[in-house]
């Protein structure tokens, strides 16, 4: 538990019996393939807007800008309202629709809200594919942000609840590991389309989008509930049965019992979205806030996004910029396989402060590269051995994210909230991760054209703010059983103070406290 003052703590909880059996394992592969349409998405707006069909037919404006005035400030060629409400209208989408998968996930269960979301995903794909104007490809990515907000609300939750403790890291880090291959196969996707005639090429592209939709569909189909879940929801034989399962061993009864008493208060919580405020669930609320907040103050998306019109801008030609985005789609997928392999043995406080230092250090890196050739006036060039420097450190940058804050914004948040408002804590962390993830796709190309190469000390600055906060009050949560968290609040030298001594105790205690709205 926390007790240090910075908060670190040695994550030590129950050890309850069972091991990783190939059941849960093959399970959470299958869940985790959720993460598949929100990187495949993430990786195919950005090579299909740098696409001269796509933008000549649907952003006239934008195109004929930059073809008719070669010496328009390379900042803000495409700068451009319409073309990233193109992106961006998606997190919106996925936003409203996150708060909706919190009670399909709460009531049906975390494996109906996957299948909700892929077949939602799979018909924008198709409206997408074959849009014919505007309108209809807008609409398209409104449903392609329903399908991934129902996706990103229940995929990390199930992962964190079938997988044991011990693993619980390493699994649910499988839902980003799927969100990097979904962005690297879209940039490979991107690159081969470019190459073909007239619209065939985007079409294909947004088209595809149909393939990971589809196997998150199918595969919800034969996924079990969690033993939480169906405890929840009052199948208590079949959570037990499930649990001797997914644990490999009959010695289940700590850990049922725990869950079983955990979920006995979560029934006298009538309403999670106001008992989620009380002060006893402040440390939970205020990360499951800031965790996603922070995480796109990153800058990730910036790059991830626009990867290829980031390049283009910068003076990289059409291939060159679409390979460039290949090769940091494959930093970030090799980068994430390293924190698979650490999370449970390393933690989760020691990968976000490394990554931290190391994602500032890069952003701080490019901004004076792009700033020492293209200045404020954005006139300028770069040869082909100063690009290779601003990819390799843009690559290093990617690195840092993508073994800390980008799989430890997703499994810290699904991991810290008791069952009682676990639904409504985790639709709170997506919907904020999907209105920022809204507002930088929006204002990106804009703060690209006016804060210009500042930019990337404006977010190298938001890094520093969020290792410092990470160091300061995040306590370490690998190892600790999923419904004994609160332990870990309890003894950390700054939350502890939002505890009352009934607050207390371990999850089978817990089930008898008062749920009466505390004072604030």
């Amino acid at each position: 538990m926390a007790g240090g003052g910075f908060g670190d703590s040695n994550g030590d909880g129950k050890d309850y019996p069972g091991k990783l059996t190939m059941f849960v394992f093959f399970t959470c592969v299958v869940a985790a393939t959720g993460g598949l349409i929100f990187g495949y998405d993430i990786g195919i707006s950005g090579g299909v807007t740098a696409m001269d069909t796509f933008l000549s037919r649907f952003f006239p404006t934008v195109y004929h800008q930059e073809k008719a005035d070669h010496s328009t400030n390379q900042y803000c060629k495409f700068d451009s309202q319409l073309l990233t409400t193109f992106t961006s209208s998606l997190y919106l989408a996925a936003l409203i629709a996150s708060f909706f998968a919190s009670t399909v996930t709460r009531v049906l269960g975390r494996k109906w809200s996957m299948l909700g979301g892929g077949i939602t995903f799979l018909v924008g794909a198709a409206l997408n594919g074959f849009a014919k104007d505007l309108a209809m490809l807008i609409a398209g990515r409104i449903l392609l942000g329903i399908g991934v907000g129902f996706a990103n609300q229940s995929v990390p939750v199930y992962l964190s609840e079938m997988a044991p403790a011990k693993y619980r890291g390493t699994l649910n880090i499988g839902f980003q590991l799927m969100i990097t291959i979904g962005i690297l196969a879209a940039n490979l996707i991107n690159y081969g389309t470019s190459k073909l005639k007239g619209s065939i090429g985007w079409r294909v592209s947004l088209g595809l989008a149909a393939v990971p939709a589809a196997i998150i569909a199918l595969g919800s189909l034969f996924l079990p509930d969690t033993p939480n879940s169906l405890i929840e929801r009052g199948h208590d034989e079949e959570a037990r049965t499930m649990l001797k399962r997914i644990r490999g061993t009959d010695y289940i009864h700590a850990e049922f019992e725990d869950i079983k008493a955990a979920s006995e208060e979560s029934k006298t919580v009538k309403h999670p979205w106001r008992n989620i405020i009380q002060r006893r669930y402040r440390p939970q609320l205020v990360m499951s806030v800031f965790i996603p907040f922070f995480q796109q103050l990153t800058g990730i998306n910036v790059i991830m996004f626009y990867a290829p019109v980031l390049f283009k801008t910068i003076g990289f030609g059409n291939d060159a910029s679409l390979i460039s985005a290949v090769i940091t789609g494959l930093v970030n997928l090799f980068s994430t396989l390293v924190s698979i392999v650490t999370v449970d043995r390393l933690g989760r406080r020691k990968l976000f402060l490394q990554g931290g230092v190391q994602m500032i250090v890069c952003q701080i890196v490019v901004g004076t590269l792009i700033g020492v050739k293209f200045g404020t006036s954005g006139q300028g060039s770069l040869s082909g051995t100063y690009a290779s420097f601003v990819v390799a450190f843009i690559c290093i940058y990617v690195a840092g994210f993508a073994w800390s804050w980008g799989p430890l914004g997703w499994l810290v948040p699904s991991e810290i909230f008791p069952l009682e408002i676990r639904s409504a804590g985790q639709s709170i962390n997506v919907s904020v991760n999907m209105l920022f993830t809204f507002i930088i796709a929006q204002a990106f190309l804009a703060l690209l054209c006016r804060l210009k190469f500042g930019l990337f000390y404006f977010f190298g600055g938001w890094v520093l703010v969020m290792t410092t906060f990470i160091a300061l009050f995040l306590p370490e949560t690998k190892g600790v059983p999923i419904e004994e968290m609160v332990l870990v609040w309890r003894g950390h030298w700054f939350w502890s103070r939002f505890f009352d001594e009934e607050d207390g105790g371990d999850a089978s205690s817990l089930a008898g406290v008062e749920m009466a709205k505390p004072s604030v």
